[in-house]
């Protein structure tokens, strides 16, 4: 697993709203490169979102905690979802 895209993204959205309203648009499959999941987030949280990019064609990279995605994202907490939108 390697978190350095997500890292190293000059326009990402972060948390489980964010991301669901990028994929919600309607060019989803352009926009969004890249999901990222925490594997210790509730299901019925992120079960939606791992639908929806599913749906969308959007590749999905599992993360094994919410903590090291927030850190990978610059911020305190922890994230259960994150993506990486084109630049």
């Amino acid at each position: 697993m390697s978190l350095d895209r997500i890292r190293l993204a000059k326009r990402r959205t972060i948390g489980t709203n964010q991301t669901t309203k990028v994929l919600m648009q309607a060019n989803a499959h352009a926009r969004v490169k890249q999901v990222f999941v925490a594997k210790d987030a509730e299901r019925r949280v992120v079960n939606p979102i791992v639908a929806l990019a599913d749906e969308k064609g959007v590749p999905i990279e599992w993360v094994e905690t919410m903590k090291q995605l927030g850190k990978a994202c610059g911020i305190e907490v922890g994230a259960a979802t994150a993506a990486v939108l084109e630049e």
